[in-house]
């Protein structure tokens, strides 16, 4: 027992002369400074109490600042969520499918900020003439080449499309448009968004309210087929 208590001695005696060697050896290992116990005096263990207390504030400034962020996520995810709600129940309110698509480009405009909404119908719509922001293309059309790769996509496309998808999108403004969320919506066509932004939408975004929107859509004109 006394021979361990005098290695013991030791090895605590050389762990001090290295760390007097290496003073920077903490901030290696910042973990290791929290679990020391450092004795309340005065004097040189001071400054190791310092570095603790500066290590968890720097914990706690890192976790409000993630508290922050996800508090501001959740109520933008909150207004995104009453936005479709509201949505859905002025697509159902519509009485003819003219109605709807109208209602739907106000509300891509107004909630995603949009610069340019587009819809590209498989099937054309009553009452609706010459209208800048909708065409009418068979899905089995030449016209939809550049689409063939994503019309079995369910889920939104974000980012910069082909310059043929775009040209196809919005013709003569296809070069004003540098960002784009598109929905493919099965046996309807298709919707986009379009940004002067190039970075208003991108790839990796969350299009869960996008979708949400798509699907509304699709159920509302479905009654009037």
């Amino acid at each position: 027992m006394e021979f361990d208590g005098i290695t013991e001695k030791l090895r605590a005696h050389e762990v001090a002369t290295w760390l007097r060697r290496h003073p920077a050896f903490l901030q290696q290992f910042p973990d290791l400074a929290q679990s020391l116990v450092v004795p309340r005096e005065s004097g040189a263990t001071a400054s190791l109490a310092s570095y603790q207390l500066e290590i968890l504030r720097e914990k706690n400034r890192e976790l409000n600042q993630r508290l922050h962020e996800l508090f501001a996520t959740a109520q933008d995810n909150e207004r995104l969520a009453v936005r479709a709600h509201q949505l859905t129940l002025a697509l159902m309110k519509q009485t003819s499918a003219a109605d709807t698509l109208r209602a739907m480009a106000a509300a891509l405009v107004e909630d995603f900020h949009g610069d340019l909404v587009r819809f590209v119908l498989f099937h054309p719509v009553a009452a609706i003439d010459d209208a800048d922001w909708l065409q009418v293309i068979a899905a089995d059309s030449p016209r939809l080449a550049s689409f063939r790769d994503i019309m079995g996509n369910p889920e939104p496309i974000c980012g910069r499309l082909h310059p043929d998808k775009n040209t196809l999108l919005y013709g003569m403004r296809a070069d004003d448009v540098q960002s784009t969320a598109l929905l493919v919506l099965p046996g309807v066509g298709l919707v986009a968004v379009g940004s002067c932004d190039g970075n208003r939408f991108y790839p990796g975004m969350g299009t869960l309210f996008l979708r949400m929107m798509g699907e509304a859509l699709a159920a509302a004109l479905q009654r009037f087929q």
